[in-house]
């Protein structure tokens, strides 16, 4: 089976790599990624995982495709992938010292057109950040695209305090999740 990942992440394909798969083709899903009035990241994520798999699944017939979404969640708040310094400023300013959650969902839409989905949820606690850490992560350049302003696969994770849940899945593709759909489709796993 061509498995086609609808993503254009260079992050999913290698946690991909990490359970033995190589995904045939990469092809992004372009949708409107915007939340409902009064979504829950929850049902957020789910909603946008789903939606990407169904625009990619009907361009590859016969081939599973697998589609992903990462929220970080702040409350009930979304925090949205930051598109300028100011964005990434403000999130790192509300994450700092406190509790948040990052939402993982992940559907495949098998062979058949069968879809499954599964959700991750990870618990990320921060330790109190000055001006000066948010400054110098800022000048790094790794907020950039990021949900929540960081990427903890990189210098923020020296910043966790608390992790219980997925770290793959904080970094945007939770793996236990992903190995588990793709086996009740019957794709051959290393």
């Amino acid at each position: 089976m061509s498995l086609v990942l609808a993503s254009a992440s260079p992050r999913r394909r290698e946690l991909l790599a990490r359970i033995g798969v190589e995904p045939a083709e990469t092809d992004p899903a372009d949708i409107d990624e915007t939340p409902r009035s009064g979504e829950l990241p929850r049902d957020y994520a789910m909603r946008m995982a789903a939606e990407k798999a169904a625009a990619v699944a009907p361009r590859h017939p016969g081939s599973p495709v697998l589609a992903a979404d990462t929220v970080v969640a702040a409350g009930r708040r979304i925090l949205a992938k930051t598109e300028d310094e100011g964005e990434a400023r403000d999130c790192l300013a509300l994450l700092s010292g406190r509790r948040h959650r990052v939402l993982s969902a992940v559907t495949l839409i098998d062979a058949t057109g069968q879809a499954r989905h599964r959700l991750s949820t990870t618990i990320v606690t921060f330790k109190r950040l000055t001006d000066a850490e948010i400054a110098a992560y800022l000048a790094r350049g790794e907020w950039r695209g990021k949900a929540g302003g960081y990427a903890i696969q990189g210098f923020a994770e020296a910043w966790v305090r608390f992790l219980a849940g997925s770290h793959s899945g904080v970094i945007g593709l939770p793996l236990y999740e992903t190995r588990t759909l793709l086996e009740s489709a019957g794709y051959p796993l290393g």
